[in-house]
């Protein structure tokens, strides 16, 4: 008999009634609890017990007259039990979405430009023309992104790069701009717009060392045959405003992202003139024909802002 065969058959022969009583025996340490609290009689409880260890071909329960003491084999045997049961319920509260009208839900990992910049207002507007399609939005670097999708862990990608996409199809999201952030008062700020050369002098506050943004400018400084002073790396866009505004360096983002988090008035746009500075936001999947429909419904309401 095939390996494949012989797993098939196993599966056929396990019963989950008898996996939720096994269970059920294990933490109450007694049949008879077990029973009650199932509501079955505990001679049913004992025979599907009896059934399970015939299967198994190995002792799952010690019986004694105070109750019962699990076998090692039986420790083995409840803790996947516990991860059946547990998708199973998983998978039922899942499927019980569609019963109550959500009947699709899209996977989607984009980058934090794309999160802060631009899907707050477009998911939003497909959700009110889709109330059924649920989104479950993660934000991660552009890299991740792409291996997410690679790997199947999101329909759709939406990040500021494809480098490393290898064989995934892209398709143009939006545009957005990188400027250099500074206090009101310093030096840069009357110098117009700049190239990232001159913001080497001072000290930085970046994004993760895998993010594009910070990629894109430790690029530039070993290209100049520099480094950047790095004072420190932050998570997000807001925290990185307000290290600046505290004197802990200059930075890099998007230009419509401060706009929209800019908290105080004593922060500066400085714009940049690199070739970098002007980015592409791109959707990525696997294949887009083959996309479920309602992430199909998302990939059109989403190409209409292109060049945005």
């Amino acid at each position: 008999m095939s390996s494949k065969s012989s797993d098939r058959n196993f599966a056929r022969r396990i019963d989950l009634t008898s996996l939720q009583l096994f269970v059920a025996v294990c933490e109450q340490g007694s049949i008879g609890k077990a029973a009650e609290r199932e509501f079955i009689a505990a001679s049913a409880v004992s025979k599907r017990l009896s059934d399970l260890e015939a299967t198994l071909g190995t002792s799952l329960l010690y019986r004694h007259a105070r109750g019962v003491n699990i076998t090692p084999a039986g420790e083995s045997l409840l803790h996947h039990a516990r991860s059946v049961l547990f998708s199973l319920e998983k998978m039922q509260a899942e499927l019980s979405e569609y019963a109550d009208g959500v009947r699709g839900h899209v996977r989607v990992h984009a980058s934090i430009s794309a999160t802060v910049q631009f899907l707050p207002e477009d998911l939003g507007a497909f959700i009110n023309q889709h109330s059924e399609i649920k989104i479950d939005l993660e934000e991660h670097l552009s890299t991740e992104v792409v291996r997410a999708v690679l790997e199947g862990a999101a329909d759709l990608g939406i990040c500021n790069t494809a480098d490393g996409a290898g064989e995934l199809q892209t398709l143009p999201y939006r545009s957005d701009k990188l400027v250099l952030i500074v206090p009101t008062a310093h030096a840069l700020c009357d110098q117009g717009p700049i190239y990232f050369e001159a913001a080497l002098d001072y000290d930085q506050v970046g994004l993760d060392s895998n993010s594009s943004i910070y990629l894109a400018m430790r690029a530039t400084a070993a290209a100049l045959g520099r480094t950047i002073k790095l004072r420190i790396h932050v998570t997000g866009l807001d925290a990185m405003c307000r290290m600046i505004h505290n004197g802990l360096g200059l930075g890099v983002m998007p230009q419509r992202a401060f706009e929209l988090m800019r908290g105080t008035s004593e922060l500066q746009a400085v714009e940049l003139l690199d070739d970098w500075a002007t980015r592409q936001i791109k959707l990525v999947a696997r294949d887009f024909s083959t996309l479920p429909v309602t992430a199909r419904l998302l990939v059109e309401h989403l190409s209409r802002h292109t060049a945005a």
